[in-house]
């Protein structure tokens, strides 16, 4: 049997996404969305976890985990990649789940994305959400943004994250990342700084609570280009969740705001490709026009699909078009766009043909 590092280099060499470790279980790799065993390797037990997960943490770091029982940290392993790590207690004893960022940030030629999205570069204010459940891609979405701005523009540009995955490199752009437990306190700390610190565009790792909602469509509305993630799965469940965080009595008030700073929603799903090769995104853009402000300013969220269905000349897509565009061009499966699918009368026809 190998050690931890043994273990983080097979996932990244086999192309997997996460690693997960668990009393009780076989280590095993996610590739392409799928969990797999690790071969050679034997159940885990408590013991044998607590030996191997503290040689990747410091001592203080592994005696927060001890006390509480999580801990959240990143971890680069140089030559390999660097990984998000979540440290956890379940019912059989220590476990552990390792996401792979990878050490290089891919373009957003390379992931394929239409010319709506690399737009987003351009944007000089305004509020940027993208959204999706856990491993929909959203970070390494976020991070080719990044990416972008800092080749194409010269800005000061402040990541705030938890942990920080994708390291930027200072280009034409000038970065300040800052990781929550070891750079700030919080979100909400970090943003309030951030509006003092001369940020052209501010990359919220997570938009939790109502404090760090606020400072940010505040830092939007005072000339920021501020990006967010949440875990909404359409555009329409995005405005939503954001008003939902607000008391009944600041609604109105957080709608009128929202109306004002926001430029886009991208909310994406990941599906395995049809050859096996690996994943690929499904996507809903909603962007910014003359309408968009009043639809949200009067909650009238059920015309966000038709906004989405005219505003397709701008590239904006709905994510059931999407879908149905994935399948057509043979990319993924109808059983897995059937899955994702909001509409899903409209994929049972093709669910004969998979």
């Amino acid at each position: 049997m190998g050690d931890l590092f043994d273990l983080l280099r097979y996932t990244v060499e086999q192309g997997g996404s996460d690693l997960h470790l668990a009393a009780g279980m076989e280590p095993r790799v996610r590739r392409h969305g799928l969990l797999e065993a690790i071969p050679g390797w034997p159940t885990l037990d408590h013991a044998t976890l607590s030996r191997l997960l503290p040689t990747v943490v410091s001592e203080k770091q592994w005696q927060e985990y001890v006390e509480h029982g999580d801990l959240d940290l990143a971890l680069g392993l140089p030559g390999v990649a660097r990984f998000r790590v979540n440290f956890l207690r379940q019912e059989r004893g220590a476990a552990a789940v390792f996401r792979v960022i990878p050490e290089r940030i891919m373009s957003l030629e390379e992931l394929g994305f239409p010319p709506a999205i690399s737009n987003l570069a351009d944007l000089r204010a305004g509020l940027v959400l993208v959204t999706g459940p856990t491993g929909s891609g959203k970070s390494t979405t976020l991070a080719a943004v990044i990416h972008r701005i800092n080749i194409m523009s010269s800005r000061h540009i402040v990541t705030i994250e938890d942990p920080v995955e994708f390291v930027h490199q200072n280009r034409r752009s000038v970065f300040s990342q800052r990781e929550l437990g070891t750079n700030t306190e919080s979100f909400a700390s970090a943003l309030r700084s951030a509006i003092r610190q001369d940020a052209d565009v501010i990359l919220v790792g997570e938009m939790r609570d109502l404090e760090t909602v606020s400072l940010a469509l505040k830092a939007a509305e005072m000339g920021a280009l501020v990006f967010g993630t949440l875990h909404t799965s359409s555009a329409a469940k995005t405005i939503d969740r954001l008003i939902d965080v607000f008391p009944s009595d600041e609604q109105e008030q957080a709608r009128l705001s929202l109306s004002e700073s926001l430029v886009a929603i991208i909310a994406q799903h990941l599906l395995p490709r049809l050859d096996g090769s690996g994943r690929i995104a499904a996507l809903e853009i909603l962007l910014k026009t003359s309408a968009l402000p009043s639809i949200v300013r009067e909650g009238n969220l059920p015309m966000i699909q038709n906004l989405i269905q005219g505003g397709r000349n701008l590239g904006m897509i709905a994510m059931d078009d999407s879908l149905f565009d994935l399948v057509d061009r043979k990319l993924v499966s109808p059983h897995d766009a059937y899955l994702k699918a909001q509409d899903k009368s409209r994929f049972e026809p093709l669910l004969g043909e998979s």
